[in-house]
């Protein structure tokens, strides 16, 4: 089965809804379309979204904050929303199984601009790496979202002045980096190891998404032993509606 798959940290759905969401979601055809931070709560918005697509969402506990949907033509074997044995009051993972993979998505936690959130944040990449890696034992994972980390200095525009901040702590990147070596694969670089100027979030500072001064904190990461049918993964970053861009990834039949 040959899978077109995007992610978006959409920064509050009903807002994206008004900048373009629907036309976006036309043009693609996604089998399955996650979102990050919709920021709303259930009954707060009514998606016409077109034949087949079945909605599952994890609202924060917390209104106007944090949340994950995911719109999904293929019908799911079982839905899980939270970690395995537990739930998750800011809503930030759901989990899709179908026959042959696991679909998550998650809208990782910020360290916070003062790094107040930091241990919190690594103690929760511990819990959800193991989380994973128990899927990955019965079945292939795909994983997307905003994962709130510039893995390496060719995932932002000013490495240099960022180095320690928020999303470029040496704990987080360490986190990344210890995600992927446990068996996961970074689809965007494994097919575009050198490719520079590639982002998917710009602040919302002057000018600053104009000239591309950004940071490549979206992902898709695959089992690395579905790397042979990745098809392509690429960056939309021409789409607007949000201060992150769309993320996609084409995979062959599997």
């Amino acid at each position: 089965m040959k899978l077109k798959l995007v992610s978006w940290n959409v920064n509050g759905l009903r807002s994206c809804v008004n900048k373009g969401f629907h036309d976006y979601f036309n043009h693609i055809q996604a089998d399955i379309f996650c979102l990050q931070e919709t920021k709303l709560q259930e009954g707060q918005i009514h998606l016409e979204l077109g034949e087949g697509y079945q909605q599952y969402w994890n609202y924060a506990l917390k209104k106007g904050y944090s949340g994950t949907a995911v719109f999904s033509r293929l019908p799911p074997l079982s839905v899980r929303y939270g970690l395995e044995d537990e739930t998750e009051p800011e809503g930030r993972i759901i989990t899709l199984e179908f026959e042959t993979f696991y679909l998550v998505t998650v809208y990782t936690p910020n360290a916070k601009r003062d790094l107040s959130r930091l241990a919190y944040r690594v103690e929760w990449e511990d819990r959800f790496r193991r989380y994973v890696l128990q899927l990955d034992a019965r079945k292939p994972v795909i994983i997307c979202g905003d994962l709130n980390v510039a893995h390496q200095e060719i995932d932002l525009k000013n490495a240099k002045g960022n180095r320690g901040n928020s999303g470029f702590t040496e704990e987080e990147r360490e986190k990344m980096t210890r995600l992927l070596d446990s068996g996961f694969t970074d689809s965007f670089r494994y097919l575009y190891p050198e490719r520079r100027d590639a982002f998917s979030w710009w602040s919302n500072m002057p000018k600053v998404r104009e000239r591309n001064v950004g940071w490549r904190i979206d992902y898709f990461l695959v089992s690395t032993r579905l790397r042979p049918f990745i098809s392509d993964a690429c960056i939309d970053s021409d789409v607007f509606g949000s201060d992150h861009c769309p993320v996609v990834l084409d995979m062959a039949e599997f």
